[in-house]
């Protein structure tokens, strides 16, 4: 059964970078977005190792051997009776393109495969989907004052709620788990997709108000955050949150959001901060 989720944001877009709300539209990684990807897939790769050769103990056709002359054939009982066997992992992702993406940049390193489920897609912004915030506050000065305050203005433009989005996430995750139960075999499973569905579903999922002061602050592209679940004997679960918003070791050294100054193609604008 599922005792670990981790849940990855995707790499940076172009809509991120102009600051357009993106929502449901199927915007691919921008190439900042892949090289976050890129170094968030091998530092995660690095940390759950384990999971190639459980995937090999169990998919035997994985594992590649020799030709007919080598002293002697791989093998696949080295795979089986390791240790690390004993653990599965699971990859879902957001069928949107940019978590699929970010998916494979991750489970392609370990030889995993990534199944697509349309209930992780991010917040539906509705009429104000592919909008600069500046052409929102264009649009609806007052709207735009409310739904930074958590006020709820948003919704008369057909934007998902914060609560609406973390119901959804928070069932789409109970199922998954539950999915689960009848193995005995110990799981991580990895969701990778959208930054306001992942921090509304994990509010859900720890029993915090959505719109309330004490919220989850938001998560920077291709990082991620870990819960552990616990399962009960009453056939129910208790949610633990033991990262938030983490990320790989060179984004502390290197301006994440912006990439390498070689990625940067002439005249691309600078990722900054709203103040």
């Amino acid at each position: 059964m599922i005792d670990e989720v981790v849940f990855l944001r995707h790499g940076r877009t172009s809509f991120n970078l102009e600051r357009r709300l993106q929502g449901q539209i199927d915007v691919p990684l921008d190439i900042v977005g892949q090289w976050q990807a890129d170094q968030t897939a091998l530092e995660l790769a690095k940390r759950f190792y384990w999971a190639k050769v459980s995937f090999v103990a169990r998919n035997p056709s994985a594992l590649a051997h020799p030709g007919a002359n080598a002293v002697r054939d791989s093998s696949i009982d080295e795979y089986r009776q390791a240790p690390a066997s004993h653990r599965v992992m699971r990859v879902v992702s957001s069928d949107l393109f940019r978590a699929q993406q970010t998916a494979h940049a991750f489970a392609d390193i370990l030889g995993l495969p990534v199944a697509l489920d349309p209930r992780l897609r991010e917040r539906s912004f509705g009429r104000w989907e592919g909008l600069s915030r500046r052409e929102i506050h264009d649009m609806d000065a007052d709207a735009y004052e409310s739904w930074k305050t958590t006020m709820g203005g948003e919704k008369r433009y057909g934007v998902e709620s914060r609560e609406e989005v973390g119901v959804r996430g928070a069932k789409a995750v109970e199922d998954l788990v539950a999915s689960s139960q009848q193995s005995d075999q110990s799981q991580t499973l990895v969701i990778v997709g959208h930054g306001s569905w992942i921090v509304a579903a994990i509010g859900v999922l720890l029993g915090i108000e959505p719109d309330g002061g004490n919220n989850l602050s938001a998560m920077r592209n291709a990082f991620w955050s870990t819960m552990s679940v616990v399962h009960r004997s009453d056939g129910g679960v208790n949610w633990h949150l033991d990262e938030f918003d983490q990320g790989p070791q060179i984004a502390r050294f290197v301006d994440w959001e912006n990439g390498p100054a070689d990625l940067r193609n002439p005249g691309m604008p600078m990722w900054r901060q709203i103040p």
